[in-house]
């Protein structure tokens, strides 16, 4: 077998491609939903708490620059499975010490998610591409599931195990069972079967493309939008007068509801040449949910996070349009290495800024003025991005 072919793409392979997304979230998540005392126990500043919830969209942009790379040298099996390996070593280490490991083993956390992130979609379009729109649903349905559980089980294993450490660190073990099941289902096909489509060929840089672009800085916005969401809304929550396990049970309850979302939306959205009024209709839900936090925090909480949950369907549709608006899996992975890379750095600055300036105001308010203005960007970009035609 030839490690630089398609995998092949069967039940076993969809199935270590929804596990190996579970587990891209709670790295995140899980720490979001026990920030607060976290940071008590290590007595931490909040600029510190801040970076540390910039951490993964950072570190996601940055690694995302050699995921490609690691996919041509090692081949997308031992690629992805070595960045599982990563997760689960960084899961393992940010526990065991104080605030700087603590911000370390995030680091190399997100280090291993960055090279999934960017090499799981071109695994769906080389592997299964008459099942994009539907693999994408799942990819990216068990992503919010795992996103969703570890917000809402960390708190209550806390309480079970009498330890943050412990309560963060027990995610490792879904990483660890996620590696064994793919490097059971990931296996290359034959050099025969490889088509032209598929092999390396010399094209103009992305850098270049205006629509490569839109969909970058779309990308970029959308993830700046989902982490800030991700690691802000429980302080939010918490600060207009909701109880802490009940705070982290809304956040899980927003990741969850884009499961239905991620399962549902790629496959209709690919069924038409036009994914601009999906964007329009996903982008007026998440401006609704921010703007009654921000007007109204506390008087119908559960709306606010069930619009923001709809809304955060955006990022099954920002994956979607990598497949839909590249003709071959090599443009593929260059218009995801590109817009995952640049995106998520932009993306980093939406957590910190955010806490920022909550720190500087000391109210919400001029943080979700901001996002609100954000949303519309990101909303317009989507709809462009959306436009049938490819980079």
């Amino acid at each position: 077998m030839n490690r630089h072919v398609p995998l092949v793409g069967s039940t076993l392979l969809a199935i270590g491609v929804a596990l190996a997304a579970a587990n891209l979230r709670p790295a995140v998540t899980s720490l979001a939903s026990v920030l607060g005392d976290v940071r008590a126990a290590l007595g931490v500043s909040a600029a510190w708490t801040s970076a540390l919830t910039a951490v993964p969209a950072l570190c996601f942009g940055f690694a995302a620059f050699a995921a490609p790379w690691l996919g041509r040298r090692l081949g997308m099996a031992r690629a992805i499975g070595l960045s599982l390996g990563v997760l689960t070593l960084g899961l393992v280490l940010r526990v065991i010490d104080g605030p700087w490991v603590v911000l370390g083993g995030t680091f190399i956390a997100c280090g291993g998610i960055a090279v999934s992130n960017v090499l799981i979609p071109v695994v769906v379009k080389a592997s299964f591409p008459d099942k994009v729109g539907l693999l994408t649903g799942v990819y990216t349905g068990t992503l919010a599931a795992g996103a969703a559980l570890a917000a809402a089980l960390t708190p209550r294993l806390e309480d079970w195990l009498g330890s943050w450490r412990l309560a963060v660190g027990a995610w490792a073990l879904l990483s660890a069972g996620a590696l064994v099941v793919w490097f059971a289902g990931a296996r290359h096909g034959a050099a025969s079967t490889v088509v032209r489509s598929v092999a390396p060929v010399e094209k103009r840089s992305l850098l270049r493309s205006p629509l490569a672009w839109v969909i970058t800085v779309f990308f970029g916005l959308q993830s700046l939008f989902a982490y800030t969401v991700m690691g802000w809304l429980p302080a939010m929550l918490v600060d207009s007068g909701v109880e802490r396990n009940t705070a982290g049970m809304l956040l899980a309850v927003s990741m969850l509801l884009s499961v239905p979302v991620s399962l549902f939306v790629p496959p209709i959205a690919a069924r038409f040449s036009s994914q601009a009024p999906m964007v329009l209709a996903l982008g007026v839900l998440s401006f609704a949910g921010i703007l009654g936090v921000l007007v109204a925090p506390a008087a119908a909480p559960g709306l606010w996070v069930v619009l923001i949950g709809f809304g955060m369907g955006m990022f099954p549709l920002a994956l979607l349009m990598m497949s839909l608006r590249t003709k071959s899996t090599s443009d593929t992975a260059r218009l995801s290495a590109m817009a995952q890379s640049i995106g998520y750095l932009i993306a980093a600055s939406g957590p910190f800024a955010f806490g920022v300036l909550r720190e500087a105001t000391g109210t919400w308010t001029t943080s979700l003025t901001l996002q609100l203005v954000l949303l519309a960007a990101l909303t317009v970009l989507g709809m462009i991005a959306g436009r049938p035609r490819y980079v």
